[in-house]
């Protein structure tokens, strides 16, 4: 049986995340284009979504990890993934994302050319910053498809029935919540072991935290997600799940977030205390989504179909589209409030756009984007 709330998770957590980019012009955090002015309100938001959204979005990656994987033999999950992934990533550093690379360059003063003059630099194959090439916004598919490569041992290993077995037989200890908030020990370990060294970077091979912590969700992901007993209770404590999640978030804010202190931890309390308590949060804040999710939004919709094509696609495109309408929003004499909405209108609007009348109905840009052919009308 479809587990329609993970669907529902997964295309709102990927519209959150297209609203978290709008917000990017506007605080004080380096991003691609930037407003002459920032929010702090929007600085305290950004810094509270940050921590949780793409965590989640590595956790629903691994529950339809093993979804397909259950549907699949490991060679066809493999081939899929490629098409689905891979060739997506490739066709969106050389032709979606250069134009993002180009108004940030063209904002900061470093050129000041037409886009067709400045479009052959990125076959160049120069990697940003000294060059125009770049995987942008779209690591988070580059660490999707490294950590289906790393992990086939273990999806090998649950193919063998005995394996599936024994991993039914546990699935009983899921029916109490103290079995659910183990993961935070994990997490909180990660915290301490990598995060003070290791900054977020998004470029792989220098990014244990981000790597670490991502791909112990996306394990986990792929673990849990056929255990009924662990979304059944995860529905049944959600309250719970929540109110503590919205304690570390307040703890956090006190701690750190008020004063934007929590990008370098100077003290190994410090990095203990806000390790331990994001740790708190961010688990628990998948596992009260989970539950809440399972509550209320266990149903198919005709607007959940059309999600569920189009919010990959509009991952892809959204970045490009930000920053290129951002670059002349931000030169307006508006209010921020006033920009920020005008720029997420019109981003929504040119997502729809595209996705309706350039990529949903042909062959090749859906498969450019990583859509299925088959459902192609």
């Amino acid at each position: 049986m479809r587990l329609y709330f993970i669907d529902w998770i997964r295309a709102l957590a990927f519209l959150l995340l297209i609203f978290f980019h709008c917000c990017m012009p506007f605080v004080q955090f380096n991003w691609e284009i930037k407003n002459a002015t920032s929010s702090d309100f929007l600085d305290r938001l950004i810094i509270f979504l940050h921590q949780w959204r793409l965590p989640l979005l590595f956790f629903i990656a691994g529950i339809g990890a093993n979804f397909s994987l259950n549907k699949r033999s490991l060679s066809r999950f493999y081939g899929e993934r490629f098409v689905r992934l891979f060739i997506p990533l490739l066709f969106a550093m050389f032709f979606t994302i250069p134009l993002q690379v180009y108004y940030e360059w063209l904002q900061k003063g470093i050129i000041k050319m037409s886009y067709l003059t400045f479009y052959p630099k990125v076959w160049e194959l120069i990697p940003y910053p000294e060059g125009a090439l770049t995987w942008s916004h779209m690591w988070f598919v580059v660490y999707l498809f490294v950590f289906t490569i790393l992990l086939l041992p273990i999806f090998a290993l649950f193919k063998f029935n005995f394996i599936q077995q024994l991993k039914l037989k546990a699935a009983g200890l899921f029916k109490s919540p103290l079995i659910l908030i183990l993961p935070i020990f994990l997490f909180a370990s990660i915290y301490f072991y990598f995060y003070n060294d290791w900054p977020e970077q998004g470029s792989l091979l220098d990014d244990w935290f981000v790597f670490n912590f991502s791909i112990s969700l996306f394990l986990l992901g792929y673990l849990l997600g056929d255990l009924p007993s662990f979304f059944t209770t995860a529905e049944r404590y959600r309250s719970n799940f929540l109110i503590t999640a919205l304690m570390a978030a307040a703890l956090q804010y006190i701690f750190f977030w008020k004063h934007l202190e929590w990008r370098m931890l100077t003290s190994s309390t410090d990095i203990y205390q806000y390790g331990f308590i994001n740790s708190v949060m961010i688990w628990c804040l998948i596992v009260a989504i989970l539950g809440y999710a399972k509550k209320y939004l266990n149903f198919n919709h005709p607007v959940l179909v059309y999600l569920n094509e189009a919010v990959f696609p509009f991952y892809i495109i959204h970045q490009t589209i930000i920053v290129a309408i951002g670059y002349y929003i931000t030169k307006l004499d508006w209010p921020i409030i006033l920009k920020l909405v005008v720029l997420i209108i019109l981003t929504g609007l040119a997502m729809f756009t595209i996705y309706q009348y350039l990529i949903r109905k042909f062959k090749l840009t859906r498969f450019l984007l990583g859509m299925k052919i088959k459902n192609y009308q």
